[in-house]
């Protein structure tokens, strides 16, 4: 599997090459930008010019970028209403694939290969008209995405919108072939279980958020420290014919990145070998 590391976890600080560095320290070979604009502002030319600058002179990949959950910088906690694809009115849909594309248009100089893509909220219930959204959103940002070398992944979210079988059933509907799952384990877990997703996703997966928890929230904490079973999860992703890659997606660290990150991310990855 291919080891990567969300910048997730210093979502409270602006990305810089510093940062990278640690990445690149602690054994990833790829970098998921979590677009999140105090973290990274991807509408910024010299904020994007110097994330690519870094990536042309180091050999870790740009291997996805995590679309925007807000278009604010305080993700939504001044009132900003979140990016939200299958919202019922049409302006707030309008507004959230705008929001996406300004993000995807960092591909032009940071090569990133991959979008995870959220289709929906949390609260987003299932109907009909969530698949006719589903669909539209994902022709609609799979166009824009194509020139840019970008493929999407859609997330499996703790919603009723985003089950795997869901999932399973909105690119099935749309003969959305070239639309590739992000399976988060965590979700995963507090949802219809880990290897019950494996099974359900199956050859779609193609890349993996890597977190634990204990079954009941979204902690995003390191592998092992909640309920998931790591070697029956490891035993399934085996199976798969293509093995995803492995992106791991932990809370947000709020000071200096500890000494002891380089050798917790070789175990986190661990767990999957």
């Amino acid at each position: 599997m291919l080891r990567v590391l969300s910048t997730h976890v210093c979502l409270s600080q602006r990305l810089h090459p510093g940062l990278l560095d640690a990445a690149a320290h602690a054994g990833a070979q790829g970098v998921e930008i979590f677009a999140a604009r105090q973290h990274f502002d991807y509408t910024s030319r010299e904020h994007v010019a110097e994330l690519a600058a870094w990536f042309a002179s180091n050999s870790v990949q740009p291997f996805s970028m995590h679309a925007p959950l807000f278009p604010d910088r305080e993700m939504g906690r001044a009132g900003a209403p979140g990016v939200n694809v299958l919202h019922p009115e049409k302006s707030r849909r309008i507004d959230a694939m705008d929001e996406i594309k300004r993000a995807l248009e960092a591909a032009e100089r940071i090569p990133f290969q991959n979008l995870v893509l959220h289709l929906g909220e949390r609260t987003d219930t299932w109907s009909p008209r969530t698949i006719e959204l589903a669909l539209t959103a994902l022709e609609h940002l799979g166009a824009f995405a194509h020139p840019l070398g970008v493929r999407l992944l859609v997330e499996n979210l703790v919603s009723e919108a985003t089950t795997p079988d869901h999932l399973v059933l909105i690119l099935e509907m749309g003969h959305l072939e070239s639309v590739g799952v992000c399976l988060d384990l965590g979700h995963a877990h507090i949802g219809p279980g880990v290897n019950d997703a494996i099974a359900s996703l199956g050859k779609r997966i193609v890349s993996l958020h890597v977190h634990d928890n204990h079954g009941v929230k979204d902690e995003h904490l390191w592998p092992g420290e909640g309920t998931i079973d790591w070697p029956a999860a490891a035993a399934a992703l085996k199976a798969l014919p293509t093995p995803p890659a492995a992106v791991l997606e932990l809370a947000v660290l709020h000071g200096d990145v500890p000494a002891d990150f380089t050798d917790r991310v070789s175990a986190a990855f661990a767990r999957l070998d």
